[in-house]
């Protein structure tokens, strides 16, 4: 049994000026909505979500990206809003949200 019901990674990769890469395209500002808004709705804990920082995950080019575990699911978002929608379907229905999946 996992310790959290889904693990999310957040894509932080930072490359190089001129350099497609999710840091470039809000992944610190989605990553901080993200963990603040999953707080805030009681979703955060033992057994419950965990929001993390993740290295390169080798999507940049369609990023900003995050994936969700143990489902494996990819997400590719633009702004809050996206997040918020994935917040709301994938962690409080189980709702995979296929308009933002890769």
């Amino acid at each position: 049994m996992s310790y959290f019901e889904k693990h999310v990674f957040f894509c932080m990769n930072q490359r190089q000026e001129g350099e497609q890469c999710c840091n470039n395209c809000g992944a610190s500002e989605a990553f901080r909505h993200a963990k603040d808004k999953v707080k805030q709705l009681g979703l955060a804990g033992a057994g419950k979500i965990r929001v993390n920082k993740a290295g390169c995950l080798d999507r940049c080019a369609e990023g900003p990206v995050l994936v969700i575990y143990p489902e494996a699911t990819w997400y590719r978002y633009v702004d809050n809003e996206d997040i918020d929608e994935i917040i709301e379907e994938h962690f409080v229905h189980n709702r995979v949200v296929e308009r933002l999946k890769l």
